[in-house]
């Protein structure tokens, strides 16, 4: 049985649709590594949840990125979105000529079982992080779906991730919805904001869904 590591029942339920019954809720708070990479913190919160459920495991870590602020929020979506607020970063925003934006989910895979895997997210030093919250040897290499090298080398101290990524691009717009959750009235796909939307409708387009759809087609050929 596969375990997706979430306090939300309904990540749970949005994943049974790509996976039938072949997974169920873990509910593990996993130390969460800074970094500006959602690559990293997915991957590096999977081995944690791995070490603790003992058997297959999936992390998703999504964010916000806006384009003028060079990707910002990012992986910090959540802490700025309870400390700045979603109408702030809207109105930060507003003197920008370039309001493009993107929601993106890393889904992060981790069975302590060897399969093709690459070397961590670009600009990650593994002997920076050691002092972290992590232990050593819950450390290992990662893989994503787009690059995957032959051969890797394999000790007891690597444990191999596989990362799957959704994206939706849209822009950032004045508030507009009553749905949704998080940035969704500021985040406008195709002349609808996600708060707009039915929840159908959302997942039908959700970053979630597509990185869910890359994870399933790549689990069910294993």
């Amino acid at each position: 049985m596969l375990n997706f590591v979430t306090t939300n029942p309904g990540k749970v339920r949005e994943a049974t649709e790509y996976l039938d019954d072949d997974v169920q809720q873990f509910d593990f708070d996993y130390p969460e590594v800074q970094a500006d990479d959602l690559r990293t913190v997915a991957a590096e919160g999977a081995r944690a949840a791995y070490h603790a459920a003992g058997g297959p495991v999936i992390v998703d870590d999504a964010g916000l990125f806006i384009d003028a602020f060079d990707g910002f929020p990012g992986p910090y979506s959540s802490y700025v979105e309870g400390t700045v607020g979603v109408e702030r970063v809207w109105r930060m925003t507003e003197p920008e000529d370039d309001r493009g934006a993107a929601f993106k989910t890393v889904i992060a895979y981790c069975d302590g079982e060897g399969f093709e895997a690459t070397p961590d997210p670009d600009g990650i030093d593994r002997e920076d992080r050691r002092g972290q919250d992590l232990s050593a040897d819950a450390r290992g290499a990662a893989t994503t779906d787009e690059q995957v090298h032959d051969g890797s080398a394999k000790s007891s101290e690597t444990v191999p991730v596989k990362l799957f990524e959704g994206r939706v691009n849209g822009e950032i717009v004045a508030p507009r919805g009553e749905g949704g959750f998080g940035f969704d009235p500021i985040f406008e796909h195709d002349g609808t904001t996600f708060a707009e939307m039915s929840t159908e409708q959302k997942n039908a387009i959700s970053h979630r869904g597509r990185a869910l759809a890359k994870f399933a087609e790549w689990y069910g050929e294993r």
